[in-house]
């Protein structure tokens, strides 16, 4: 039976927005399976909406290869695909080894306070087991080192290609893949913004990206049936 969480709030412009969104959270999220079918009904009776922007919703999310429309099946949640991960992992890896390594030189006093309020939060979402904030948390935290060193426009194209491999971050963080290794490397990466070391900076967010790697090839064995 379908189930999605309706009540993120979602600066939007239009129903369609609103319903786009919503369903986007949920896929990546994973509370709407990879595989599982969803119809324009079913999804227009439980957000009060017209089936409308149901359908357009579904044709932006069909150009993202987030959900592909068979004619006798209806519409399907994509299947996780490796290539397309890989692909975004491969942009993303040089994008923030690069935004961090001038981030040792112009990260703002202000922006590092941000950066260290968000470790002691993800400290305590590993005390508590909540895997859902962290990942919002881990999100946040790669999104200041942009924003702290003038490179905001660098993580906004990274969130724009992130879908895909936010499905697999996702998955691996509800099974529990070495939390206090991302931790870990979080705290090694805000350490050498606050020293002012590129080099360090660089090294450890490579190796911290790099493990998606790792992580991908076991969830595609524990989880098989939500991979292509």
């Amino acid at each position: 039976m379908l189930t999605i969480d309706p009540k993120k709030k979602v600066k939007s412009f239009s129903t369609r927005d609103y319903v786009y969104e919503i369903l986007k959270e949920n896929i990546i999220s994973l509370k709407i399976k990879p595989g599982q079918n969803i119809s324009e009904k079913e999804i227009s009776e439980m957000l009060e909406v017209s089936r409308t922007p149901v359908r357009e919703a579904f044709v932006k999310l069909a150009q993202e290869e987030l959900v592909e429309v068979y004619p006798q099946r209806g519409t399907v949640v994509s299947l996780i695909d490796l290539f397309h991960v890989e692909e975004a992992r491969f942009i993303r890896e040089h994008l923030e080894r690069a935004t961090v390594r001038v981030a040792c030189e112009k990260f703002t006093d202000a922006s590092l306070v941000v950066l260290e309020t968000n470790l002691i939060m993800q400290k305590q979402c590993v005390q508590e087991n909540n895997f859902e904030k962290l990942f919002e948390l881990d999100e946040a935290f790669h999104h200041t080192i942009s924003i702290g060193c003038g490179k905001e426009r660098i993580s906004l194209l990274i969130q724009q290609m992130n879908a895909h491999i936010n499905r697999i971050r996702m998955l691996s963080l509800a099974a529990n893949y070495n939390w206090d290794l991302i931790l870990e490397q979080h705290e090694q990466i805000f350490n050498a913004i606050k020293e002012k070391k590129p080099d360090v900076a660089d090294k450890v967010m490579e190796e911290h990206l790099k493990k998606l790697r790792f992580d991908q090839e076991n969830l595609k064995i524990e989880y098989s049936q939500y991979f292509k």
